[in-house]
């Protein structure tokens, strides 16, 4: 498709137009009463709602994840097949036929006079959760480790989107008990973050100091980064990785007075300016901490980096008053390294969520298939 074949839609919107006028008739004539839930959820920006006519030329139109009880889990590909043959050719103007090219496994809308590949997903909301998230998906509570293994953007995935119908009420519950983490695990990741900041805030000043000054910017760009996350988390949402952070940052009430800093510090052509602005930021960023009530209050303004001329924020001060509200003996003993996004940030990696089960074990000494961290 090289043209838009029709006036730009949401695709949330376009995604509720294609189940209540051809998917929900379909399934109301050939299986009445046919226990069901009906969504736009999972991987697309449309989820996030970050979507525009851009996002038109892959993977992005009319499309649905149907959701059926285990016990009718058999029906999947009968209803795949009817899906093929009788669904509209368009919804809105946009076809919900795909097509795949030979050397390109990614799906464009194109006309079709035959039967459509369409892109209804037919599944039980068990196996879609655990191909999403893992073990900690289907988990009811999810364990603490599993938490830490579930990647942020694939709990936006899962919590964000729209439902347009759930006769099941599984698939409402399962994004309701994910909607956010629980408070313990929310400070500690909270304390991690600050942690990560700590590790690398000196190294602004250290690197202009013997003429790294690409180097100095490049550890601010990644302070800045670490910033916006803690912003976040903060604000309880969810971080999409790379691609939409800024997006979702853009969002936030913070973002307005903050941007500004974040900014200079990314453009700033010397040392002085690039500290100067990261000192305005992270202080900021303290002080909305010292708000919430989360920890003892921290003095949020910057300080010497003890007998080095490096202006920073100590933040492991900020990470060690979260760290001591901890309450769960457990929790309190793991290393601040904390989930999945706070140590790895390769995409490809985030589609393997037993290794990252594995690797969240392996931090918090969590014993085997064990619920409970190891003595």
């Amino acid at each position: 498709m090289t043209t838009p074949p029709a006036a730009f839609l949401p695709g949330l919107e376009l995604s509720r137009v294609l189940y209540h006028e051809a998917v929900a008739p379909l399934l109301a004539e050939a299986r009445p009463g046919l226990p069901h839930a009906a969504a736009r959820v999972g991987a697309g920006s449309e989820v996030l709602g970050f979507d525009t006519a851009r996002s038109a030329d892959h993977e992005w139109g009319p499309r649905l994840e149907l959701f059926l009880a285990p016990a009718d889990a058999e029906r999947a590909p009968e209803l795949v097949e009817l899906f093929a043959r009788r669904l509209p050719k368009h919804v809105r103007g946009w076809p919900t036929h795909f097509e795949r090219a030979e050397t390109d496994p990614v799906g464009l809308m194109t006309p079709t006079e035959g039967p459509v590949d369409h892109r209804v997903t037919v599944t039980t909301v068990d196996a879609w959760l655990r191909r999403q998230l893992g073990p900690g998906g289907v988990s009811d509570p999810p364990t603490p480790v599993e938490w830490l293994a579930m990647p942020q953007q694939r709990l936006a995935e899962v919590t964000g989107g729209a439902v347009f119908h759930d006769g099941l009420g599984t698939l409402t519950a399962a994004r309701r008990r994910l909607d956010w983490y629980p408070d313990e695990l929310w400070r500690y990741q909270l304390a991690c973050q600050w942690q990560r900041v700590s590790q690398e805030e000196a190294f602004v000043g250290r690197c202009a100091e013997v003429g790294d000054e690409l180097g100095s910017a490049v550890v601010a760009g990644r302070l800045v980064r670490d910033l916006m996350r803690l912003c976040l988390l903060l604000a309880r949402r969810y971080a999409p990785y790379s691609k939409w952070l800024g997006s979702a940052f853009a969002r936030l009430p913070v973002a307005r007075e903050l941007t500004p800093d974040l900014r200079a510090a990314q453009r700033a052509d010397d040392y002085p300016e690039r500290e100067a602005a990261l000192g305005r930021a992270w202080e900021r960023v303290a002080r909305l901490q010292n708000a919430t009530g989360l920890a003892p209050h921290v003095d949020p303004t910057p300080r010497d980096y003890h007998s080095r001329p490096y202006r920073v924020l100590h933040a492991e001060r900020l990470a060690g008053a979260l760290a001591g509200t901890l309450t769960d003996p457990a929790v309190r003993a793991w290393p601040l390294t904390g989930a999945v996004d706070q140590w790895a940030d390769n995409t490809d990696l985030i589609h393997h969520p037993e290794a990252l089960l594995a690797a969240a074990r392996a931090l918090t000494g969590e014993a085997g298939e064990g619920r409970h961290p190891a003595p």
